[in-house]
């Protein structure tokens, strides 16, 4: 049997999804169920346990594949954009419901139970977060629970930012989290995973993934040769260039999103141990 990263590949000794049969070994192959995150957020855990790490988080209204449900209100399945396997609170997803139509552009906005922005909220939904839009009423999208989002919080699923660092740079100050993908809190791989997808660019989740992501850049040293959007690789970490010597990063130095001038960031990570592994450029 080949090998797989358990990180992308829903199989374990017991279940596996039905499409690796043949390809992995396991006691049981099952049809996932289609589902999708209700919450502002569901954490997906590396095991049924609320205080288990958090290996990455699903905003609303993405999508994920469900292969185990237990009695405990936990359920095991895929996301659909980026493959991550983990485990999420049942009480956080609900039925796969009509194709998203929209996006949250804005850092975060606000779900009200009414055309009404004296109404108090129902929930805070964060940038990047997904929602079919039934009609508008006024200056508010209707979404398909009766909610009422600011419309100009919004743009059509399809409209991409022109610009993934410009996309990044509005998480600046944001409180660095482990797995964490929302602008609540990220990690230095949730924020450029999030930027680009913002861009229409689909990337993997980790780091290490990340480092191998985009074309390799001939890179000797010197910062002054690195482009804007470039992404600079570390063991266990990453960042975007933003300018010419500067780095965005969520880092845990800063406990937040961080712009920095580039040549700081590489001698505290060297300090560290670390020096950077390779350059990536990513294609618009």
């Amino acid at each position: 049997m080949s090998t797989f990263d358990p990180r992308v590949t829903p199989a374990r000794p017991d279940l596996a999804a039905a499409h690796l049969k043949g390809k992995v070994e396991a006691a049981r192959f099952v049809e996932g169920v289609k589902k999708r995150v209700v919450s502002s957020s569901a954490p997906v855990r590396q095991r049924p346990e609320s205080d288990a790490p958090l290996d990455t988080e699903a905003l609303h209204g993405e999508r994920v594949t469900i292969y185990e449900s237990s009695d405990e209100g936990w359920s095991w399945g895929q996301l659909e954009r980026d493959d991550y396997v983990g485990w999420l609170p049942s009480s956080e997803l609900g039925d796969e419901g009509p194709p998203p139509t929209h996006r949250v552009s804005a850092l975060r906005t606000l779900v009200f139970r009414a055309p009404d922005i004296k109404q108090p909220p129902l929930a805070a939904l964060s940038f990047g977060s997904r929602m079919f839009v039934a009609r508008t009423a006024s200056d508010f999208a209707v979404t398909e629970a009766g909610g009422f989002v600011p419309a100009r919080h919004l743009v059509p699923l399809d409209e991409r930012e022109p610009d993934f660092a410009a996309a990044a740079q509005r998480f600046v100050g944001t409180p660095y989290l482990w797995g964490g993908r929302s602008s609540l809190g990220l990690d230095c791989s949730g924020l450029v995973q999030v930027s680009l997808q913002a861009a229409g660019i689909e990337c993997p989740r980790d780091s290490d993934m990340q480092a191998a992501f985009g074309s390799a850049v001939t890179f000797s040293g010197d910062t002054a040769m690195l482009r804007r959007g470039d992404l600079v690789c570390w063991k266990g970490h990453i960042g975007i260039v933003s300018a010419p010597g500067r780095l965005l990063h969520a880092n845990a130095f800063h406990m937040a999103v961080a712009d920095e001038p580039l040549h700081e960031a590489i001698e505290r990570i060297r300090r560290s141990g670390f020096e950077i592994t390779t350059v990536r450029r990513v294609a618009s």
